[in-house]
Order: C-alpha cells, then structure tokens, then sequence
C-alpha cells in the first residue's frame, strides 16, 4: 500500500503526479469497525471491477482533535495502526491530509475543486453520514451535485447490528464503560494498544505477578479502569501469549494519581521485554479496579483474575 501524505492547497506538481484514474472511499474511518468495513469493501470491489487503483482519503488529526469540538479524547485506531489494516483490506493508496486550522476553514467546494477534483477518483464512496468543509457544511448529496458529469458519489448506509448502528461514538462510550464485549463487537475485532514495555515499581514481582508496564506509543481511547484478559504479541515471536492486564491508578497503594497505568502479567513467559514492543489484544473485561485493605487481599484477587483470564482465552484460541 503506498502511502502519500498531502497538505492543503497542493501544488500543482504534487497534483499533476497524483491525478490518476481511481475510486476513493473518503473519511475519518477511526477503528475501521464494521460500519467503515463497509464503505471500504464496496470501494475495493468497485476499484477491481474497473481494474482501477483502490483509494482512501482520511484526515489527521482528527478534526475534533483540532478544532476541540465535543470531548475527543484519543484514537479507536491511531494512524500506525490504520495503514496496518488498511494494507490488509485491499486498500492501494492512503492519501493522508493533514487537518489544520486552514483546511478547517475550506468550503465544500474548494475542498472539491482543489483536493477531489484533481485526483480524478472515478468514484467516492462515503459513509451515510459524510461530512466535510467548513462547520461540515458538505454532505454525501452536495458532493453528489459537486460531482456530476466528473464523478459518482456511492453513499453506504448505516451498518446495523441486532438493528443498533455501529458508529466510532458507541465504540469508544463501550470501551469507556467497560462493555468491551460490545466495542469487540463492533469492531469485528478485538480492541488493540501498543505500547513499549518501561522499568514500573516491581511491585508485582514481589508479590509473585511480574508486569510487563507499558508506555502507550500512541494516543489511544483509554478503556475503563479495571482488569482485563488479553492476548499479547511480541516482536519476532510467531504467537499469541495469554495474559492479564490491569489498567488503573493502584488506588491500593497510591492516592492521587490520574494518569492510568498499564500493567500486563504474562502467563508462563519469563524472557526479559524491557524496551520491547508490545501489541496487546483486549479479550474480555473481568472486574472493575478495586482499592484493597492489604497485600493479601490483593494477591488472592490477582489470582482469581489470572484463573478467570485462563479460562476465557483458553475459549477464544
């Protein structure tokens, strides 16, 4: 998949080598759930029928995360994570725009003219709900009249599960809320982070459950505090590792922190992971983070964590 990252105006250069007969699916897309699965599989089918490129416009940052619109905190799917997907749906060409307070400002027709027009997409495809230009002021309909006689707008319709549409929104309010099996859902997929393994407190070596902490590598939608089973992949390891993960404050030995961490206990794995990579899969949520009256107490909770986690993905493998 080729990658090409534009800024808005382009030149005129930069147009001359990108103009090119092509279909477009055009979005934020953040999770690629099912919902965008949709969008996407029609554009891909579209673009192999033409035996023409297969094209994705999305934007970063988010827009909410540049014009502060609403309480946008964090990505389903930060832009490393999506180019990985895409690659593996069929997705030739990812034009990334950037999103700055200029290009917040274009109209819906200059954002045509200037930006669609030039690629000569054959076809754009878009979510029901497609919004762009200035205060979103462009729909699916306006870009179908923007269109005519240059290029087809193919507007999908909502994605319905057990007749609820699936939207980023109702994603990112599950993993929030921790109803992960509902986001996991959605997705068609599990809940996915990254993040690099860092030198914690060692507090759970101590106590029998060495963890794996980790520094989030990107901005992702932070799940609810609690205790998850996963799944964990490490670079050059050609396998899945079963796991539990807590993320939380340690309220049982600490008062005031904010800043949620991420602690992942690895099940019979001992090798040394400081400085590593680590893709974690969330599987299920098993209980909220609880404050503890001693060590104890802690320990036989980790334990029927650990026995629970076992269990379920001994059932998801």
């Amino acid at each position: 998949m080729k990658v090409v990252s534009l800024s808005y105006p382009i030149s005129s250069e930069l147009k001359q080598q990108l103009g090119q007969p092509q279909i477009a699916a055009i979005g934020q897309f953040d999770g690629l759930h099912l919902g965008h699965a949709s969008v996407l599989s029609t554009a891909v089918r579209l673009a192999r029928e033409e035996d023409v490129p297969a094209a994705l416009i999305t934007f970063y940052p988010h827009p909410k995360d540049v014009i502060r619109k609403g309480s946008y905190e964090g990505y389903l799917t930060p832009q490393p994570d999506k180019e990985a997907l895409l690659a593996d749906m069929g997705i030739d060409i990812l034009y990334v725009v950037e999103f700055n307070e200029a290009l917040s400002k274009v109209s819906p027709e200059a954002f045509f003219t200037d930006v669609l027009l030039p690629l000569e997409l054959k076809t754009a495809v878009v979510g029901f709900d497609f919004r762009f230009g200035h205060k979103g002021q462009g729909d699916a309909d306006m870009l179908a009249e923007l269109g005519k006689g240059a290029m087809k707008v193919i507007t999908i319709p909502p994605f319905l599960m057990s007749g609820e549409k699936v939207g980023s929104s109702s994603i990112r309010t599950a993993l929030k809320t921790g109803q992960l099996s509902d986001a996991n859902r959605w997705l068609g997929r599990h809940y996915r982070i990254r993040g690099s393994v860092i030198h914690g407190e060692k507090r759970g070596r101590l106590i029998g459950f060495p963890t794996a902490n980790l520094e989030l590598a990107e901005s992702y939608v932070v799940p609810a505090l609690g205790v998850y089973a996963v799944f964990a992949q490490i670079p050059g390891e050609n396998r899945r590792i079963p796991g539990v993960m807590n993320v939380g404050v340690k309220p049982t030995f600490h008062e005031g922190i904010t800043k949620p961490v991420f602690e992942v206990h690895l099940f019979d794995y001992e090798a040394d992971l400081y400085g590593q990579m680590l893709t974690v899969d969330l599987v299920s949520y098993i209980r909220k983070e609880h404050k503890f009256e001693s060590v104890d107490e802690l320990v036989e909770w980790i334990n029927r964590d650990a026995a629970e986690a076992r269990t379920i993905l001994s059932e998801s493998e």
